[in-house]
């Protein structure tokens, strides 16, 4: 049983920037070993990792560099930034089942200095032939397509996906770690961003960044007897809906809508026994703002189409740390470090109580999610 067997005893991360000059290797040892004091952990005590499939670090190479010894669980999952809570389930399922004791989840990337994702590539694959021909070859191009039947089912206007941007870099000027820190924005300056592709400006889009964020993943029980205060995990979900795609998935009867989501919703509610109204925080994974608000929708937070009233609202804390469009995208994993600040009662924003705060991973993709809250 996933729920609340386990907890995130440690985390770490690097500084975040748009030229780290150094390679990912060295990022990615660099969060590991900080996830691990954190913790009071010696390398010498993990004997499991697990990362993206993205990640051009092996599991072997970060176990050299930090001092581990053997291993007894490795593990990568796909997807991009779907992989984000799931790695996380998966450091999960091994301590749980006795597997490995210690887990680290890790991602390093050198996002704006090396390989840019939002930069046209040719892709791989036969699905790639669906879309690419007709211009489709970058994900902001990808999801203004869904971005765009959004706007035209709900009535909603491109002023709702601005006011998602205006509260995370509101939060992010706030806080020290942020790339914008001490830099809000307002409804107008979204307005005055160039078009990236209509209907989404520059700033509905996330950052690229430089970084490494790792994660440190041990037994509930054995995570109370560490340093810090443990994030347990109450609930850990995978997700991919029917007639799945990457970031193209427009052949299903509703095109403006995250299935994936919602499969990774009705898991999450029912291994934790919560609620949406039992949520005190949500950090969702906004690589573009219409998707922030399909989340709230597909999570259960709102109907159809009504994600726009949350935010504008207020009615949830979201992305108190920034998010990716104000703090730094390292795929997610900075999302779920804030989500452990939350809950020990340490975040630079910190909303009352110890959780529970929903954790989300990348959409348009196969996905994940968590719940984490105190012991």
């Amino acid at each position: 049983m996933i729920a609340r067997s386990a907890a995130i005893a440690g985390i770490g991360a690097t500084e975040f920037s748009k030229d780290s000059g150094r390679s990912e290797l060295r990022l990615a040892v660099e969060a590991v070993r900080a996830a691990l004091d954190d913790a009071g952990l010696r390398p010498s005590d993990v004997d499991g990792l697990t990362t993206f499939s993205m990640d051009d670090n092996a599991e072997i190479a970060v176990a050299r560099e930090i001092g581990a010894g053997e291993l007894t669980f490795l593990s990568r999952i796909g997807y991009g930034g779907g992989a984000a809570c799931a790695v996380v389930q998966q450091a999960v399922l091994a301590v749980t089942a006795g597997i490995a004791g210690t887990v680290v989840c890790y991602r390093a990337l050198n996002e704006r200095s090396g390989r840019r994702f939002g930069q046209a590539n040719t892709p791989p694959g036969l699905d790639a032939s669906w879309h690419y021909p007709m211009g489709l070859a970058t994900p902001a191009a990808q999801v203004a397509m869904a971005a765009r039947r959004y706007l035209h089912d709900y009535g909603a206007t491109t002023d709702d996906f601005g006011r998602v941007t205006v509260a995370a870099r509101r939060h992010a000027a706030t806080n020290p770690a942020a790339w914008f820190y001490g830099q809000p924005i307002t409804l107008e300056d979204h307005r005055a961003s160039r078009w990236i592709a209509e209907p989404l400006r520059l700033l509905d889009c996330c950052q690229e960044s430089d970084g490494a964020v790792a994660l440190v993943v041990t037994t509930a029980e054995r995570a109370r007897d560490l340093r810090r205060v443990p994030a347990v995990v109450c609930a850990a979900a995978q997700g991919s809906g029917p007639d799945q795609f990457v970031m193209t998935s427009y052949y299903r009867e509703e095109v403006a809508a995250l299935p994936e989501m919602g499969v990774v919703a009705r898991q999450l509610w029912r291994q934790s026994g919560l609620t949406p109204a039992d949520v005190r925080a949500a950090v969702l994974y906004d690589h573009f703002t219409p998707y922030v608000l399909m989340q709230l929708e597909e999570l259960g937070f709102c109907g159809r189409g009504e994600g726009r009233h949350v935010i504008a609202e207020e009615r949830l804390p979201i992305n108190p740390h920034g998010g990716q469009l104000g703090e730094a995208y390292i795929h997610g994993m900075n999302g779920i470090a804030e989500a452990v600040r939350q809950v020990r009662g340490t975040a630079v924003n910190q909303v009352p109580g110890d959780g529970p705060v929903l954790v989300t991973a990348g959409t348009g993709v196969p996905t994940s999610g968590l719940i984490l809250s105190g012991a």
